[in-house]
């Protein structure tokens, strides 16, 4: 599993921030709709990535969690949880 940190996801969102205005200039500047169109591709698929990282952090420290107390009877719920809160 890919280990992300804090700083780390701060770093992808600053990029992701820096992407979107410079999609903000393109629409200002009236630039061609297919070069529009492939900044906006990049920009859903950096925060998808930022999405598929932070659901991988958030699961493993959940199963950790559960399996140092012993308690694996809510990992079913917790499995679902993820995945519900990836479809956003």
């Amino acid at each position: 599993m890919e280990e992300i940190s804090k700083e780390d996801l701060i770093k992808r969102l600053k990029r992701i921030e820096g992407q979107v205005r410079g999609l903000q200039r393109m629409i200002e500047e009236e630039r061609d709709c297919s070069d529009i169109l492939i900044q906006v591709s990049a920009v859903v698929s950096a925060l998808s990535k930022v999405s598929e990282l932070t659901a991988k952090s958030y699961a493993h420290k959940c199963i950790l969690e559960m399996n140092e107390k012993g308690d694996v009877s809510e990992l079913d719920a917790l499995i679902e949880s993820i995945i519900k809160l990836r479809r956003f």
